[in-house]
């Protein structure tokens, strides 16, 4: 039996706008737990019909965001030059360090009960990966794993040609995720210029369009990851 998902397409928002709808979604759905716990109604979590499960994709205006336990050292711009540039910064409660959202770039937020799929945030991640490595497939892309480091590569063995075109960082709680997954496809990666990505020195960033010398369309490339979501997660999505 497949797993019900609500999809939503946000188009194109600020950030603080979409954090905060994440931030809703989850309390709606961890307050819902703690009541059905809390009335001893936790016989089976399979049959959980008050905790429902979304994925948004989104495109930022320009913006940096730090995870919680992020250095700030690695946000190389000034305050100043930031705001002149018109580039957004929140220091957030995710996982991962400093990274870059802004156009071009598919963003991907699913708010998942794991007690529906699986209560494993490595099984978890690993799914987010290979949702992206499967959607790269398509494009005749090899997409990889880097050890220690979450996300999706390309070349990450190789000393010198390491290059991040998906970054991730999540935050869980009651088994509820938020925040996701960032798609370099038509990224400008020039931004990244002006931050260490992910804390990860002497490493490069690319995209779909960097990799394939051309711009992707985008609505194609958001089709291909909602296929492959489905897929991995054993999965349906509406909306």
């Amino acid at each position: 039996m497949q797993t019900d998902v609500l999809f939503e397409d946000l188009g194109f928002r600020p950030y603080k706008e979409i954090w905060d709808y994440q931030e809703q979604l989850l309390k709606k759905n961890t307050e819902a737990k703690a009541a059905l716990r809390l009335a001893g109604n936790m016989s089976d979590i399979n049959d959980l019909e008050n905790t429902t499960n979304h994925l948004l994709f989104v495109e930022h205006s320009p913006v940096y965001t730090l995870g919680k336990n992020g250095d700030v050292s690695n946000v190389l711009i000034s305050e100043e030059e930031r705001t002149r540039r018109g580039i957004d910064y929140f220091h957030i409660n995710r996982g991962g360090d400093i990274t870059f959202h802004g156009p071009g770039q598919l963003v991907g937020y699913p708010i998942l009960d794991l007690e529906k799929f699986k209560t494993d945030l490595g099984w978890f991640l690993r799914s987010l990966e290979e949702v992206i490595i499967l959607t790269m497939a398509e494009y005749g892309l090899k997409g990889e794993r880097s050890k220690g480091e979450t996300g999706v590569w390309i070349d990450p063995s190789i000393k010198g040609k390491e290059r991040k075109i998906c970054a991730m960082g999540i935050k869980c709680s009651r088994w509820i995720t938020m925040h996701g997954f960032a798609f370099n496809v038509n990224t400008d990666l020039d931004y990244f210029n002006f931050i260490v990505p992910c804390g990860i020195e002497n490493k490069q960033v690319t995209s779909l369009q960097k990799e394939l010398g051309k711009e992707l369309p985008f609505e194609e490339v958001k089709e291909k990851v909602k296929n492959n979501f489905e897929k991995i997660f054993g999965c349906s999505l509406a909306g």
